[in-house]
């Protein structure tokens, strides 16, 4: 089984597939080929990016309980 392009070469593949349909240069059938890869594309980079954004969870302690709340933009360092 191959293994996963890194998100960042993901998103520059992606890049290059809204690239070249942008040109309107290739046949329909090579067109709806990319234009399939890059939805696939898509979905995989926000599928990263959702647990991405569950990673960044901080658990806080409050009242005894441990509790997970979304990273404060204002917490970073």
């Amino acid at each position: 089984m191959a293994e996963e392009p890194s998100f960042e070469h993901a998103l520059e593949r992606l890049e290059a597939i809204v690239d070249r349909l942008e040109g309107g240069e290739l046949p329909l059938e090579q067109a709806l080929a990319l234009f399939e890869e890059g939805v696939g594309l898509s979905r995989t980079l926000a599928a990263r990016l959702g647990d991405a954004e569950q990673r960044v969870q901080v658990l806080v302690e409050e009242g005894g309980e441990l509790r997970a709340r979304a990273l404060d933009a204002s917490e970073e360092s």
